[in-house]
């Protein structure tokens, strides 16, 4: 897939999906930890200046007595969601009292959550309510299991995230350009620390423009995007701190890409900063991570997933360069294809737009990926693809297991 055409975009497919954590280590350049790490399955405290392994129990329990606890994720892991549906459980059961918020709503989308904990919706209305593909690019399968834990325990969902536009907006032209009318109802983030901004720099110059100074107005914009959205978070978050049945505010869980809560710099920052002291932040390490290299302070815990079973072949691809669709067009782009590639033995060709892959609607370019990579070997992919005026429908053939 392209890289990200603006700051805002960058911003979104970068730091809210969670870079690995050795990279925001890195970045950082802070003592690493010892080479004893925390067995697969174990949790490391990472708070402090000496980390060391700790009991999932002890971890929990911390947990539970905080006021807000903050789970982070890559995206597109699927072993970071089953995690944090492990986590839920393990805090329900000592807080059954809980909220939790979720990064991946915005808003406006708040009364169908509602609905959906109150058993009334479908999946299928719940998805089109929520208008899942179109604000976020990542199958809904790897979140199905928290939305579903949620439901059956009658838990509050809260939409944490804003309007897209928004974001859009400040990247573009900083947080004094934006109405007051027009912010959503978000205060004027604390500042950023400058290790939080040293990181943003490097995610800014690495990947969107490498001759811009750190005193850039460009680069401004993007840490006030960052900002912003970390503040917006925090304070949806914040709101819920009421009093349930029992006379005792719940406990207030936020799940959320891993960068928004990494080294207390993000969504912590901005709670501590509205006057919420009692913060727990709880991170998964991928095992191709290496642990040695995490910084104590990283969060409050970390915990050691397992390896995966390598896979027999590797996912699928089409062959093609794919990018969201333009202001006002449906559709995902195809912007480029490989010669010799399946897309290309397939008839498609580089200015052509999926509209549809198997039979569902192409809304984002990373939905289209996931579903390229899940298909079986020796299947078939129907596709439905707008050619200037035409519109044509393009079968792939998967190639069979050897």
């Amino acid at each position: 897939m392209n890289l990200p055409r603006t700051p805002w975009l960058l911003l979104c497919s970068l730091l809210s999906a969670g870079a690995p954590l050795v990279t925001a280590a890195a970045s950082l350049g802070s003592p690493a930890l010892p080479a004893a790490c925390a067995a697969p399955g174990g949790w490391w405290q990472a708070s402090g200046e000496t980390p060391a392994s700790v009991s999932g129990k002890e971890v929990l329990a911390r947990a539970a007595a905080a006021e807000i606890v903050l789970l982070g994720e890559q995206h597109d892991d699927e072993d970071h969601h089953r995690w944090q549906a492990q986590v839920l459980a393990g805090l329900q059961a000592l807080r059954p009292e809980m909220v939790i918020g979720f990064e991946m709503f915005q808003r406006q989308v708040q009364p169908a959550l509602e609905r959906w904990v109150a058993g009334e919706l479908t999946l299928p209305a719940f998805l089109a309510q929520t208008a899942w593909e179109e604000h976020w690019n990542f199958p809904i399968e790897l979140y199905l299991p928290l939305f579903q834990f949620a439901r059956i325990n009658r838990i509050p969902m809260v939409a944490l995230n804003v309007d897209a536009k928004l974001t859009r907006a400040i990247g573009d032209k900083g947080w004094e350009a934006i109405p007051n009318r027009e912010r959503q109802g978000v205060s004027r983030a604390a500042p950023a620390s400058e290790a939080y901004r040293d990181f943003l720099f490097g995610v800014y110059s690495e990947h969107a423009h490498r001759q811009e100074a750190r005193s850039s107005r460009g680069f401004q914009y993007f840490v006030e995007a960052q900002q912003n959205w970390d503040r917006a978070m925090a304070e949806a978050l914040l709101a819920r701190r009421i009093s349930g049945p029992q006379g005792q505010p719940p406990l207030i869980v936020g799940i959320m890409g891993s960068g928004h809560l990494r080294d207390g710099l993000g969504v912590p920052h901005q709670l501590r900063d509205l006057g919420v002291d009692r913060v727990v932040t709880l991170l998964p390490l991928s095992p191709d991570e290496d642990c040695r290299e995490i910084r104590p302070n990283l969060a409050d815990a970390v915990f050691a997933l397992p390896k995966k079973p390598a896979p027999p072949l590797p996912p699928p691809r089409l062959g093609v360069q794919l990018g969201d669709a333009e202001t006002g067009q449906s559709g995902v782009r195809v912007l480029a294809v490989t010669t010799g590639s399946l897309a290309d033995k397939s008839g498609l060709v580089a200015g052509d737009r999926l509209l549809e892959v198997a039979g569902r609607p192409a809304v984002k370019a990373a939905a289209v990926i996931a579903m390229v990579r899940a298909s079986p070997p020796g299947t078939w992919l129907p596709l439905r693809v707008r050619r200037g005026e035409a519109t044509l429908d393009v079968v792939v053939h998967f190639p069979s297991a050897p």
